[in-house]
Formats: C-alpha cells, structure tokens, sequence
C-alpha cells in the first residue's frame, strides 16, 4: 500500500475567503515503511497573509515572491499523489484549499478523484474522546519527538505527522492483522474456536528468553498505541 503524509500551510483559515496555499509537504510510505521519496514545495500566493497567519508560518511575501504559484507546480505535485491513500490531519482543512487551488486549473478536478484519504484527526477523537487531539497534544500522548517543531512547517509537520500515524495503527498492522485475506480469516476463524475441554486444549511451551522478548514486544506496542489488548487480558488473568 502506497501512503502520503501530506500538509499545508496558508496565508489564512478559510480558503472561501480567498486565501492561498504558501507551503506543501508530503512523505511517501510504502506498506508503512518511508521510502525517502518527498514533494516539498514554497509557493508565492499571490495576496497578502491574514492577521496572525504569517507568525504560525514564520513565512514573508518577501521570501515566497520569487518561488512558483500553484500551477506552475501542479502537475507535478499530482503526479506524486496519484493513487495512494493520503493521510491528513484534519483533513478537510488542506483538502478544501487544494482543492480550491486546483478549481483555477481547467480540467484539474479534485483530490478525492485521485486519492483516498485517512483523517488522523478523525481517528484521534474516536480514540481518545474528549481529549484535545491536535498534533502537538498527540506527539506527547504517543511519545513522539516534535521538539523541533517551533513553527509550522508543512515538510516537518508531515513528518511528525507520520510518526504520529504509525503510532495511532501500529497495533493491528505491526502483528499482521491489517492484510488478512478471506483465505487467512478463514484459518484465523478455525484456530480461535473455543475447545470446551481443557485437557484438550494446546499447550505452548517457551524458553524464557522467548518470553521476555513477547514481554518486551507488548510494553512497546503499548507505549506506541497507548493501549495492548494483550497485557490488559493478562492483567484480568
């Protein structure tokens, strides 16, 4: 599966308003794995910031008047998006302003015919309900590194913004769930029915080293994901 983390950055909150995508950051994923591959790209948005959106950035008009406008890098960015599942966190924020900058361009259509999309920030308030969900609150719950994320940048904010993602869906893809066909539900089905009598049950005998690596394979799943199922079946053990 081909994954992009994909961010923007603007000159204000609401493209209806008119404004304008200054910043485009993506990093590509290959079954889960980064690649190396980025599309990083300033772009020059043709109006004025709104009142307090360049101190998020930290960028000028000075800065982004000599870098492309949106069509001139459109095409390519396209191309680097075509086809995968697109993660973002709040998700209708920067699609609602690309796809607004795509509307100038004729013939250009809309990201969701190109892509699906996975909202982190949907998948955060599912998980933790209540709880502030922003990216910054995330990274500490998760334990991910943004000390250096003093700005908003949309490279860098992709970039915490997948190990973000991985740590929300490490469990059940880590372990093999995620691509489980109807062949291998199946078996899975087979192997978990309850056997009524225990003395018939299948006993697993471990050497301690295996146990301790199982121990240390769960404790990491958990500080990932904030929760294992395994070590909570065990606790009511």
């Amino acid at each position: 599966m081909r994954q992009i983390i994909l961010d923007t950055e603007t000159t204000g909150l609401e493209w209806q308003k008119g404004n304008r995508v200054v910043e485009i950051g993506c990093v590509e994923l290959l079954e889960r794995r980064p690649t190396g591959r980025t599309f990083h790209r300033y772009l020059n948005p043709e109006r004025e910031f709104e009142p307090g959106a360049q101190e998020v950035t930290g960028l000028t008009l000075e800065f982004l008047a000599d870098k492309p406008r949106f069509a001139e890098v459109a095409k390519e960015f396209l191309e680097f998006v075509e086809g995968a599942e697109l993660v973002i966190h709040n998700a209708a924020f920067d699609l609602g302003f690309l796809n607004a900058e795509l509307s100038r361009l004729e013939g250009a259509g809309r990201i969701e015919d190109r892509c699906t999309v996975e909202d982190t920030l949907a998948m955060a308030r599912k998980r933790y309900p209540g709880q502030r969900n922003s990216l910054d609150a995330l990274c500490k719950r998760l334990d991910v590194d943004n000390s250096q994320r003093q700005l908003h940048g949309a490279l860098l904010d992709a970039q915490i913004l997948m190990d973000v993602y991985l740590a929300l869906t490490s469990g059940q893809h880590e372990i093999g769930f995620g691509s489980v066909d109807a062949t291998q539900a199946s078996v899975v089905a087979a192997v978990m029915m309850e056997v009524g009598d225990a003395a018939l049950r299948p006993r697993v005998r471990v050497e301690a080293d295996e146990a301790e690596a199982h121990a240390a394979r769960l404790a990491g799943l958990q500080k990932k994901a904030g929760r294992c199922l395994w070590l909570e079946q065990e606790a009511v053990a």
